[in-house]
């Protein structure tokens, strides 16, 4: 069975301060959470490689979508990320394409699209209360699950 998924996040990226919390929801869940050291140590990381300053953040963006993705991708015909980085959509549709399109065919840049999904969203519910300790991530990144798909 396929689904369409929604995807929301709590505390961004670039927000160091706080550890981020992304979700997924629909028929099927998952929760994953990058926490602050995480990122940090990824942004030093990427800055060290020379990458642009503005791709840091959707890299790091990308990188834990597909994380939060990968152990569902054979599962999901379409995905709806809220809007985040308004502008930069095709960066990220372009960096989740490389990895995503390869371990699910089906999923091409029509699958994939950005909308804001509002508080009502299961899958903002499910980040905000992990985001609030009232439930435990499914996964966890490490700097070396970031930077592989960085």
């Amino acid at each position: 069975m396929r689904h369409h998924v929604e995807i929301d996040q709590s505390i961004k990226i670039e927000q160091t301060q706080g550890d981020t919390v992304l979700a997924f929801s629909n028929d099927i869940s998952q929760v994953l959470l990058i926490p602050a050291s995480v990122k940090r140590a990824c942004q030093r990381a990427l800055r060290a490689r020379n990458v642009r300053p503005g791709m840091v953040v959707l890299r790091i963006f990308a990188a834990g979508l597909v994380l939060l993705l990968a152990e569902h991708v054979d599962q999901i015909a379409g995905i709806t990320i809220d809007t985040e980085y308004v502008g930069k959509e095709g960066e990220i549709k372009g960096l989740l394409l490389r990895f995503l399109a390869e371990w699910n065919p089906a999923l091409n840049k029509d699958a994939i699209t950005f909308r804001r999904i509002g508080k009502r969203s299961r899958a903002h519910a499910l980040a905000w209360e992990t985001r609030r300790g009232l439930r435990s991530p499914d996964k966890r990144a490490t700097l070396e699950d970031l930077l592989r798909y960085c």
